[in-house]
């Protein structure tokens, strides 16, 4: 029925179709193709808009009966509303399929983004009447709910940059740094106040002039992430002390006692500077694995930016995404064979590679994979070599 990416389609054009005599769904789609082809130029042409992912895979219900077929059409559309609705009169226009003379009429163009809110709000209409129909809160969990709405409403915009932060970081004699506005209000549920977020791996100005009068505390997600912004505030800021959270792991998921955990447990930055050249002779001994260019080059390319890239058994691009789009993206993706991207290989993203036939995985580091299937193969930045090198 024709080739086309996998597409996340915001409309789906319904049709109906008789005709008289009997044929094969391959009439149907070749039908529709042909006797589009052409109507309005080569950049609305079927065949076009598949290949970009615009218009997905092409559906046919039908049975034959008394020398007669009948069936429905179904066809995913990304574009928008004029041009779907210009396919779908195209696809009206098909007078003859097969041999036999035909009559399509269009049922209807569902809005797929419409359906989908409304499935959502009659679940949660779900969710709330259980919610209410199970729970019987105590005036002291009441009271607690209440505290912690106040602390989450005390986030407030500081400085030019309206960086998210606690009510206390003006007065306060110290600050912690964290990386987002949900890991301030973390940190607020925590009881910690004097917290600000840097919120991207750009410092802004205003956090450079307030590390200049305060003690600082870097709190950071244990990731790729975490040590980029990190890297980043030691060059232009006055850092004091480093926290992080365990490997792979981000503030924003941590609970008060393990906030406060994290917090007890930082380390002054100069002994976390002199520790980085210990690690270094490690990986001068670690025997480099020869690699496809085209993995090296993705790798190379990739490297600081946060992204990921799916390729094909050719080692040809399908697509591109931000680290934090990859797993749901991937299960989404078919024909999937190596996956290159700057951020930590986890046992969730190693499961789901099982599940969908991936090959390779190489990211900039693995943390916490206890499975690891004998079929896929997990590589760093640091253990690849190119073909011919070794």
């Amino acid at each position: 029925m024709g080739s086309s990416q996998p597409i996340t389609p915001k409309y789906v054009v319904k049709a109906a179709f008789e005709v008289d005599g009997v044929v094969e769904k391959s009439d149907v789609i070749g039908a529709i193709f042909g006797q589009t082809e052409g109507l309005f130029g080569p950049d609305l042409d079927l065949h076009a808009l598949q290949k970009t992912g615009r218009i997905g895979r092409i559906e046919i219900q039908m049975e034959s009966k008394q020398d007669e077929t009948r069936g429905s059409i179904l066809i995913p559309s990304s574009l928008d509303k004029p041009i779907t609705a210009l396919t779908a009169a195209a696809v009206e226009s098909v007078d003859r399929i097969g041999p036999c003379s035909a009559r399509v009429t269009l049922t209807t163009i569902e809005d797929v983004r419409v359906t989908k809110r409304e499935s959502i709000i009659t679940r949660a209409q779900g969710i709330l009447q259980k919610w209410v129909i199970e729970s019987t809160p105590t005036i002291e969990q009441l009271t607690t709910k209440v505290s912690e709405a106040i602390k989450a409403s005390e986030i407030v915009s500081y400085g030019p940059e309206k960086l998210s932060a606690g009510p206390d970081v003006a007065s306060s004699k110290s600050i912690i740094i964290v990386e987002g506005r949900a890991d301030v209000g973390v940190l607020l549920r925590s009881g910690l106040n004097n917290v600000i977020a840097c919120e991207g791996t750009k410092v802004p100005e205003t956090l450079k002039k307030l590390t200049k009068t305060k003690e600082v505390t870097a709190f950071l997600d244990g990731d790729r992430g975490g040590d980029l912004i990190l890297k980043g505030l030691l060059q232009v800021a006055k850092v004091d002390y480093v926290a992080r959270a365990p490997n792979g792991v981000e503030v924003e998921t941590l609970t008060p006692k393990q906030v406060l955990q994290a917090l007890n447990e930082k380390t002054p930055v100069k002994k976390t500077r002199s520790r980085r050249p210990k690690r270094a002779p490690a990986r001068k001994k670690q025997r480099l694995i020869t690699t496809p260019q085209p993995i090296i080059a993705a790798a190379s390319k990739l490297k600081g930016t946060l992204e990921a890239v799916l390729l094909d058994e050719k080692y040809e691009a399908i697509t591109q995404m931000p680290v934090s789009d990859l797993c749901s993206k991937l299960q989404e993706t078919e024909g999937v064979h190596t996956i290159v991207f700057d951020g930590v290989i986890t046992q969730r993203l190693v499961d789901i590679s099982g599940d969908k036939g991936v090959k390779r995985i190489l990211g900039d580091r693995i943390s916490g994979v206890v499975k690891r299937p004998v079929d896929i193969q997990l590589l760093t930045v640091s253990d690849i070599t190119k073909e011919g090198t070794a």
